[in-house]
């Protein structure tokens, strides 16, 4: 379905923008907080737009860190676009430090690995509340892997548990984040159609970067649901399973058209 030459352009655009702005990014993590914050949200604009994403946004961020955005999540592509609206920093699977590329991006954005050992979890879980306190926003992925773009896998409630802490003596706020790819070249992205964005399962990444840099302009649509807090649910899981409802809804909307139907968003 793609194009070589367009994939080779744009490619190459791509690791410019990235060979221009790495030494920028690393000098401003060392002096300079506030750039390396708002550099990354450039970059990955330009990074979109590079490789010919639309980004439409429905719904309202909260605006007031620190905020734990919750995403589904289906692809690598998936931090491009939501770092390309939101001043923070991801939380990844340990895995992804060692990623070529990818993973020295991650750790120029500041990105907190998990490791899925038990015996890591309280040096982690303190480490994102450390990143919570000192105002700096984080977002989730809280399926723990990636899936086919069709549907939300179950949440993992474990990843939840920063959602607990009350940083500066206030409630954490967690916005529900849905991100679907539902257009290529205006035309309705179908079931048969997503695994040409959706990175899962055991795809070889090159390969799959290649084919999707070759294809044409893709719209996705990112929808930013009401805030809530830990407060409002009786347990971590049960905030989990409240998020998921929420995002799968939005993704279901996104998938069918149909965002016209969702609740309007309160950001209280």
């Amino acid at each position: 379905m793609g194009s070589p030459l367009r994939a080779f352009v744009r490619i190459a655009a791509y690791l410019t923008l990235t060979a221009a702005l790495f030494p920028m990014q690393a000098f401003a993590l060392k002096f300079n907080k506030p750039l390396s914050v708002r550099l990354p949200v450039f970059y990955h604009r330009t990074r979109t737009r590079i490789l010919g994403f639309q980004v439409r946004v429905h719904g309202r961020m909260h605006a007031k860190p620190p905020v734990l955005f919750a995403c589904n999540h289906t692809s690598y592509s998936d931090i491009a676009i939501l770092g390309s609206l939101l001043p923070a920093s991801f939380v990844a699977k340990a895995e992804v430090a060692g990623w070529p590329l990818f993973g020295v991006l991650a750790k120029l954005q500041r990105t907190v690995f998990v490791d899925r050992r038990a015996t890591k979890a309280t040096k982690q879980r303190d480490e994102m509340i450390r990143r919570l306190e000192n105002g700096d926003n984080l977002i989730l992925f809280p399926e723990g892997t990636s899936s086919d773009g069709n549907a939300v896998l179950p949440f993992k409630s474990a990843l939840f548990s920063v959602a607990q802490v009350e940083p500066h003596g206030r409630p954490l706020l967690v916005q529900p984040v849905s991100l679907a790819y539902t257009r290529l070249d205006g035309m309705p992205v179908g079931r048969a159609l997503r695994p040409y964005f959706a990175w899962y399962g055991d795809m070889t990444l090159a390969p799959h970067f290649w084919e999707v840099a070759g294809l044409g302009h893709t719209t996705v649509d990112v929808v930013f649901h009401s805030p809530v807090t830990i407060a409002g649910y009786e347990s971590r899981k049960a905030l989990a399973d409240h998020c998921q409802a929420v995002i799968s809804r939005g993704v279901s909307a996104a998938n069918a058209g149909r965002l016209d139907a969702l609740p309007p968003v309160s950001t209280s």
